[in-house]
């Protein structure tokens, strides 16, 4: 029982470290400079 429950919080970590992982790798790639929105409230200029 001991040993499920280890592999069990094993299991859960290595899913956190994963999912940071790729949370982090997109944030880095996203496009930086300024993003321009048209929409029914007008034109909204923003800088990233």
């Amino acid at each position: 029982m001991q040993q499920n429950r280890l592999y069990l919080i094993i299991g859960a970590l290595v899913v956190v470290v994963i999912g940071l992982g790729i949370y982090v790798l997109r944030e880095e790639q996203k496009p930086e400079g300024v993003e321009i929105k048209l929409n029914e409230n007008g034109i909204s200029v923003q800088q990233k």
